[in-house]
Parts: C-alpha cells; sequence; structure tokens
C-alpha cells in the first residue's frame, strides 16, 4: 500500500511572494473602485480585433558612454560646471548605446510580475556624493523669509504651502518606491487619498498609497518591529521609466513611457500592462524622453526622444505615429499648452527651448515638421520645459536657472504666426542649483495641472534635500524638507488639483508632504 506524502511546508519566499501577490492586487483593486469616483464607467464598447503581437527578440549589445577630452571639448581644467554637465551628456549616450535591449512587447499581468522591493539594494543607497554648491539641510528660503513678506495675498499663500507636513507614518528611508533611481514620479487624480506612482532607471513601477498608517504596536514590546508599508511593484518596461501620464477619460488608465522605446497601458482595473506604441521596426531604437496627453485629445499621445524627434500617435489607429525631426540633439522634455494643445514646448541639449505649431505642419519625409514659432537659447542645456495652464513656461537649465516665460495671450496666436523677439525673454529668471551630476535625477519644473486655488505653481527638486514651490511671477511659496531625508528629492510632482507634494530620490526612496 503506497504511502501517503504530506505536503512540503512552504517557504519563506514562496509566502512572502504570494503575500506581495495578494497586496498588489488588494491596493489595485482599491485604486480602481476609488477612480471610478472621479470618471464613471463608459459604455462598454464592441471588441475590437486583438492585434498580431510583433517578435521583439532584438540583439544587446553594451552600453559605450561617449567620451570626450576636455581639450577637444574647449573646457579649461577648472571648469567643474561643465565637466558635469558632458558627465550628463555621457549618461544619455550610453543609454542610447544600450538600444538593442530587449522590449517587453506582450500584454503583462501585473499579478505574475511582482518585485519584491526589500529584496533589491539600491546601488546609490549610502552615497554621500558631493556637489557643487549644494549644502544639504541648509535652507535658500525660510520662516523669516515669510515673515518679512509685506503683501498680504503672498504672505498667507506662503504660510498655507509651508505649513505642508511630511508623511508621518513611516521615514522617507523606509519608503523605498522603486528598487533602484527614481526617474519618473505621478500622482494619481483621484482626491480622495494620495496615491504616488513612480518609475526608476531599470524599469519597475512603484505604486504607494499614501493613507497607510502605521499598526498599532504595544509600546511595552521593546522587540517589536514595526511592518514596512505597502508598495506595490511591477516591472513594466525594460529599460527607464520617463513619464506618467494619467487619462482625462479614464481613471482606471495609467501611460508610461520608456527608454526601451515603448509605450504602455496600465489598466487598474484588471490588473494588466498593455504595450499601446513601439516602432514599427523591431530593430529601430527609438529611446522616449518624455510623454503627454492633451485633456481635449485624450486618443492622441505626444512622446520625445533622445535623438531629437517629437512623435505623434492615435492609440485608435494602429501604425499611425508621425515623427519629426526638431533638434539634431537630445530632446529631454517637452509638454503641450493645456489649454491650446496645438502649441507645443522642447527643451534640448542643444541649450535652445523652441515652441511648435501643430496646426501648421509643412514639408516632406525627413523635413516635414511643425511650424516654429520662435525659440531663446541659454547658455547651457535646457532640461525641461512645462506649461501651465495660465499660459505661463518654466525651464531649468544647466545654467543654473529657472527661466518662466509670459505667454498668457497664446490663445490669440494665429497659426504659423511668429512669436515676437521680446516676448521670448523670460519674464523672470531665478537662481537655482541645477548641478545634479551622475547620481541626481536632472530637476525639473512640473506645474500643478488644476489648482483649486487658481494660483499657478511648480514643484522642483532642491540640491540641498528640499522641494521648492514656486508661483508664476517667480515668487517662492515654499521650501518642503523635513526629518529623515538623506538625499535629494529631485524628481518632484504636485497632485494635480490638492495641496499634496511628491519627492523621489536617487535610493528609490519617496518624500510625501499633505
Amino acid at each position: 500500500m503506497p504511502v501517503k506524502k504530506e505536503p512540503a511546508e512552504m517557504s519563506a519566499f514562496e509566502r512572502r511572494r504570494l503575500e506581495n501577490i495578494a497586496a498588489n492586487k488588494a491596493l489595485l483593486t482599491d485604486i480602481s473602485a476609488t477612480a471610478k469616483k472621479v470618471i464613471p464607467d463608459k459604455p462598454t464598447p464592441k471588441p475590437a480585433a486583438k492585434r498580431k503581437s510583433r517578435s521583439e527578440q532584438i540583439k544587446r549589445e553594451s552600453a559605450r558612454p561617449t567620451r570626450m577630452s576636455s581639450r577637444l571639448a574647449g573646457l579649461d581644467a577648472d571648469n567643474e560646471t561643465l565637466k558635469r554637465k558632458m558627465e550628463v551628456e555621457a549618461e544619455f549616450e550610453a543609454a542610447k548605446a544600450q538600444s538593442k535591449k530587449m522590449r517587453i512587447g506582450d500584454d503583462l499581468n501585473l499579478g505574475d510580475i511582482v518585485v519584491d522591493g526589500k529584496k533589491y539594494g539600491s546601488s546609490v543607497d549610502g552615497i554621500k556624493g558631493i556637489f557643487r554648491g549644494a549644502e544639504p539641510g541648509v535652507r535658500t528660503f525660510s520662516e523669516e523669509d515669510i515673515k518679512e513678506t509685506t503683501d498680504a495675498g503672498l504672505k498667507d499663500l506662503r504660510l498655507r504651502m509651508s505649513s505642508l507636513k511630511l508623511y508621518e507614518h513611516w521615514a522617507p528611508n523606509d519608503i523605498k518606491i522603486t528598487p533602484q533611481r527614481v526617474y519618473a514620479l505621478g500622482f494619481h487624480p483621484i482626491e480622495d487619498k494620495p496615491i504616488i506612482f513612480a518609475g526608476d532607471k531599470e524599469g519597475a513601477m512603484g505604486v504607494f498609497d499614501g493613507s497607510q498608517t502605521t499598526p498599532e504596536v504595544d509600546d511595552d514590546d521593546e522587540d517589536a518591529d514595526i511592518p514596512d508599508p505597502v508598495i506595490s511593484a511591477f516591472k513594466t518596461h525594460a529599460r527607464t521609466i520617463t513619464s506618467f501620464v494619467f487619462s482625462h477619460t479614464d481613471a482606471n488608465s495609467v501611460f508610461t513611457s520608456s527608454y526601451d522605446s515603448s509605450i504602455r497601458k496600465m489598466d487598474l482595473d484588471k490588473g494588466v500592462s498593455t504595450q499601446i506604441f513601439a516602432p514599427q521596426d523591431a530593430n529601430v531604437d527609438m529611446p522616449i524622453s518624455a510623454l503627454d496627453v492633451a485633456p481635449s485629445e485624450p486618443n492622441i499621445l505626444y512622446f520625445s526622444t533622445l535623438d531629437g524627434s517629437v512623435g505623434r500617435y492615435d492609440i485608435r489607429a494602429p501604425n499611425s505615429e508621425e515623427i519629426w525631426t526638431l533638434s539634431e540633439q537630445k530632446i529631454g522634455g517637452f509638454s503641450l499648452h493645456p489649454l491650446q494643445p496645438h502649441l507645443l514646448a522642447t527643451a534640448s541639449l542643444d541649450r535652445t527651448l523652441k515652441i511648435w505649431d501643430l496646426r501648421k505642419i509643412s514639408g516632406k519625409g525627413d523635413l516635414r515638421h511643425p511650424a516654429l514659432l520662435g525659440e531663446h537659447s541659454s547658455r547651457l542645456s535646457v532640461s525641461h520645459a512645462s506649461w501651465s495652464a495660465g499660459g505661463q513656461l518654466a525651464t531649468s537649465s544647466y545654467d543654473d536657472t529657472i527661466k518662466i516665460y509670459n505667454f498668457s495671450d497664446a490663445g490669440k496666436w494665429s497659426p504659423g504666426q511668429n512669436i515676437d523677439e521680446s516676448a521670448l525673454e523670460p519674464a523672470h529668471i531665478i537662481k537655482h542649483n541645477n548641478q545634479t551630476g551622475r547620481w541626481v535625477t536632472i530637476l525639473k519644473p512640473q506645474w500643478q495641472q488644476r489648482p483649486k486655488d487658481g494660483i499657478q505653481k511648480f514643484a522642483i527638486g532642491n540640491m540641498n534635500r528640499f522641494v521648492d514651490i514656486f508661483a508664476s511671477d517667480g515668487s517662492q511659496l515654499a521650501q518642503l524638507g523635513g526629518d529623515g531625508i538623506t538625499a535629494v528629492p529631485a524628481v518632484a510632482h504636485c497632485h494635480p488639483s490638492m495641496d499634496w507634494v511628491a519627492g523621489g530620490n536617487g535610493s528609490g526612496k519617496l518624500c510625501l508632504w499633505t
């Protein structure tokens, strides 16, 4: 008679994996249910014909950073600023050199691709990088600045924004939202609670529910451990995630772009991540540096690339992409005017801010592009160009400035109309240390999209380990910090409508102020 075998005891690793899957599913279900309050479900459409998957087995190549001597580059031996700038440029060239890494073409069931963040150590944990001009913990805007404010309205605004408190239930070092350095961040637009999405340099995505609280622990039990916060992590891209965009018509949809040349759509309700765009030729590498969607055109995706191009893609029409070469060098950031989506602003390694009109596209073949309305040059490369709903345009640059341009009359511009040269001069120039170097993600201004108080404001990381908040007139409103911040929260975002601010750092850790 055969001996009946007892079932083997479940390993700690398997138990942990199943716990992660259950936690991820619970969090996505919770976000999905809450999101439906923002945008109700639409009638179920007729099923579309399933697209054939492409084989995307791409030969891997090792990264070969572009090297150039200081002498050939025309740099003086003591010119540290330009040396650091060239290091950052070399990093982007290295990303392009990894062009043959495999993209993830098929649909991904998020329950099967969980990432246990606790098993990943950050390559920059513990690094005490020294950057020119950075003085960790030293404020450049303080309570004294608020007290000395004579304008009553500005003083009230500064008091309100400066009163935001750092999340109290876990220290920033305990909220490891991604395994590696945070490159992209985004708030889900729901207002019930802060839900933050983050993407890192290796294609992992983390989701944190800011309403979590620490469980009660017996004060008399000195050995009691406080559990880590629940963070859902998924490996959705093969390379760096560069942007999060939340659908304006479907609160369950989140778009992500990546250096792996793809754009994916995550369905929070179904728990599935689907590739919706990649180059038609699987051997073509087109690292995507930024992504944007206009509220009035929710099915049209715009993206920029490290090769200096901007593309447009209609998700309803496969193979509908149109690519325009707008710069000979990398476009690190761009944005559409929220209320005038035909206006597009690009920031480039060629040191320029350029404004384009999508209503007037001319030329043929590789020479086809939108009408260039005007451009403004900076001393060094421009990292990002961000439009506010009020028509202001903020840029950050390696010349250690934030520039704010006032285009509040942009709605009156005729198609292809050149911008007056005087209007292309910055209305406000803010001195700001933007020398991030190799270990800190590039600092970029990000506007609050729909401020309830009607005051246009943006967030940007501060090298002294703060997040700065500025108004459209260049006035600083707050410098957010707190105990336990041990690295620069370089990737900073405001919630679209609530007074919530988040920042991600080079160790994959999250800071949250509410």
